[in-house]
C-alpha cells in the first residue's frame, strides 16, 4: 500500500507539480517551498553581520534598538515580491514559517539577536485578520522561534484602530497614519525582556516605529527588529 501511495504521489506531482514560491519553477524531490537555486541565490542582505546596516539607520534618533535586520532585499517585480505575494494573498503560510527558519539560522550566529527572549509580530486589525485568515508576521515569528528558542507572544501587541493602506503615502503621511494605532496588552509578559519585533516588509519603518514606541514604554525592555525583506 505504501508503494502504491508513493507511485500515486509521483503521478500527481507530474500532472500538478509543486512550484517554487520565488521563481515558479517545478520543485523536485526533497525540495520544499523553494527550489535549491532560489534557496541559496535569493538576494540576501547579510544585515546580521552589519550592525549599522540601512535598516538600523532608518530608526536612528527614533527608536533605541539593540539590532535591526531584514532577510532579503525587495525589488518590485522580483522573486521576493512574488514569494511574499503568494505567502500573504494565496494563504501559503508555510512560506512564512520557512523564511523564519532561514532567518533564524542567520540570527542565531549574532551576539545581538541570539539573546532574544520574546518575539512579537506586528498585529493586524481584527477586520483584516478575519479577511485574510492569518497574520503573516505571526507565521514568520513562529519560524524564527523554533531555532532562536524564544517565545512568540502573538497577542502582546494589538492594533486598536484600522488604518488606510500605506502603499501610496509619503514618509510623513505614513507616520501620521500610524499614530495611536497600537497598544500593549500585558506589559508584565515583556518586562525586562529582549523583545524581537517582526514584520514582513520594512519600507519607511513607520509601522515598526509606532509599535516600537509602545514596546519601549515597558520597563526594562530591550528592542530589536527583524523583517523578511527591506524595500528601498
Amino acid at each position: 500500500m505504501k508503494l502504491a501511495n508513493s507511485y500515486l504521489a509521483d503521478f500527481v506531482s507530474l500532472i500538478f507539480p509543486e512550484l517554487c514560491a520565488a521563481c515558479n519553477g517545478s520543485l523536485v524531490a526533497n525540495e520544499n517551498v523553494l527550489c535549491t537555486d532560489c534557496r541559496y541565490n535569493l538576494p540576501y542582505t547579510n544585515f546580521h553581520l552589519q550592525p549599522n546596516n540601512i535598516v538600523a539607520q532608518q530608526f536612528w534618533g527614533k527608536l533605541k534598538l539593540e539590532g535591526a535586520y531584514a532577510l532579503y532585499y525587495f525589488t518590485k517585480g522580483g522573486k521576493i515580491q512574488n514569494m511574499i505575494h503568494r505567502f500573504k494573498y494565496d494563504g501559503r503560510q508555510q512560506i512564512g514559517m520557512l523564511l523564519g527558519e532561514i532567518a533564524a539560522d542567520q540570527l542565531a550566529t549574532s551576539s545581538i539577536f541570539n539573546t532574544v527572549e520574546v518575539i512579537v509580530p506586528v498585529p493586524l486589525h481584527k477586520s483584516k485578520l478575519r479577511k485574510r485568515g492569518f497574520n503573516q508576521s505571526a507565521c514568520f515569528a513562529e519560524g524564527l522561534s523554533n531555532k532562536l528558542q524564544a517565545k512568540v507572544e502573538i497577542d502582546a501587541l494589538v492594533r486598536i484602530a484600522a488604518t488606510e493602506t500605506q502603499t501610496r503615502k509619503s514618509r510623513f503621511a505614513r507616520f501620521e497614519n500610524m499614530q495611536e494605532v497600537f497598544a500593549v496588552t500585558d506589559p508584565e509578559k515583556l518586562k525586562d525582556k529582549h523583545v524581537l519585533l517582526v514584520d514582513d516588509i520594512v519600507t519607511t519603518g513607520s509601522t515598526l516605529e509606532a509599535c516600537g514606541v509602545e514596546l519601549l514604554k515597558i520597563p526594562g525592555v530591550k528592542l530589536s527588529i527583524a523583517t523578511i525583506a527591506y524595500a528601498e
